[in-house]
């Protein structure tokens, strides 16, 4: 629903860009982070609605920043979505082992992302 806190942690400024303006123009407060770790203090912060994660990230990659935001009491129920180019057999699945709630493969077809984001926050009871 509108007006949500999402959290985007992904090192790639277009892509950045992107969903900023995509989600923005819905309605959406979007929150930016480079690195897992800047995403995770971030997390920790504004306790986001939402918690898009790229997997390829320097430093920590989604993966660990992901079991890690999970371990997280006040953070435990926010959805946490892979928003990945990893998409090789298996990769899915990788993903939602690590403790994602979602998986959305890019590059990301701007007309379905904001029902993508709406469908997962509805899951949660959120919108």
């Amino acid at each position: 629903m509108p007006g949500e806190k999402i959290l985007y942690i992904e090192d790639d400024f277009r892509n950045r860009l992107l969903v900023q303006r995509i989600l923005t123009a819905y309605g959406y407060n979007v929150v930016e982070a480079e690195t897992g770790k800047e995403g995770m203090r971030l997390a920790k912060e504004i306790t986001p609605d939402l918690i898009l994660m790229d997997i390829n990230l320097p430093e920590m990659d989604g993966y660990e920043a992901t079991a890690l935001l999970k371990k997280v009491d006040a953070l435990a129920d926010v959805p946490i979505i892979a928003m990945t180019a990893n998409v090789m057999k298996g990769d899915r699945e990788k993903t939602l082992e690590a403790g994602c709630d979602g998986y959305i493969q890019k590059p990301i077809d701007v007309d379905q992302l904001p029902d993508q984001i709406e469908e997962f926050l509805a899951a949660r009871g959120k919108a």
